[in-house]
């Protein structure tokens, strides 16, 4: 048995390019997040206030901006991609789940990024920075405290967007488990990583501090399933079926 792939697989013609792109898009994903790590550890994490927020975007917009999680909107923006790409590779294996996966995904993705108010504190910043009294800045800064407790982390929306992107994840991971494109270890991570993610989206509205702990398992998880799907979607991306072999 391969450590890759339990078979020779088979990817449509027509759908190689959609393999690529995905594969590149979970290595996107893998690369955003192992910058996230270093900006958290070097430069620091999001501001804790509106006026710490406005400050750090008008004394430098760039650590401004990866502090305000610029590269996380990367990080799940490529799951347009490598959800298409996993759709591309699984849909013969079980096309309705593996459609319903990607559409689950896709929504969640779409509440998730929507969301985040990064643009909007922007332009706050930017009126903050050049109020002409303290009762406008005391306004802007309102303003700004009520845009950060509704962000991507704390909305309804992104809440909910979060849970329907795991449960697509764990379904396709599913697929995986029942076909042959993928290895077990792959579905496996999958499986582990997002449903421990769905989680603790589920119990830290109950009891916030399981949060972090679970996220502290599920994090590393997540760097090894970029590169698992990374790396096979790249494999199934290439241009004939006897090269696809030659890689399980």
């Amino acid at each position: 048995m391969s450590g890759t792939s339990r078979d020779t697989p088979t990817v449509d013609a027509g759908w190689t390019s959609a393999c690529r792109i995905g594969g590149g898009a979970a290595l996107v994903s893998l690369l955003a997040s192992l910058a996230t790590m270093g900006v958290l550890f070097t430069v620091g994490g999001p501001p804790g206030t509106a006026e710490e927020t406005f400050t750090v975007l008008r004394e430098s917009r760039l650590e401004g901006l990866f502090r305000l999680e610029l590269l996380t909107l990367f990080n799940v923006g490529a799951y347009y991609l490598w959800f298409f790409g996993l759709y591309a590779a699984l849909k013969r294996t079980d096309a309705a789940l593996s459609a319903l996966a990607t559409l689950l995904a896709f929504a969640g993705v779409t509440l998730f990024l929507a969301s985040h108010p990064l643009s909007s504190l922007i332009t706050l910043s930017d009126r903050w920075a050049s109020a002409a009294t303290e009762a406008q800045r005391q306004q802007l800064l309102a303003a700004g405290e009520a845009l950060m407790a509704a962000d991507m982390w704390h909305s309804t929306g992104a809440a909910f967007g979060g849970l329907i992107i795991e449960c697509g994840a764990i379904l396709i991971s599913l697929v995986m488990l029942r076909g042959t494109v993928f290895s077990r270890t792959t579905a496996w991570v999958g499986l582990t990583t997002h449903g421990l993610d769905l989680t603790q989206i589920l119990l830290g509205l109950f009891v916030p501090a399981v949060k972090v702990a679970i996220m502290m398992v599920a994090g590393p998880l997540y760097l090894v399933w970029f590169f698992l799907i990374g790396r096979r979607l790249l494999q199934l991306g290439q241009s004939s079926p006897s090269s696809r072999a030659e890689l399980r």
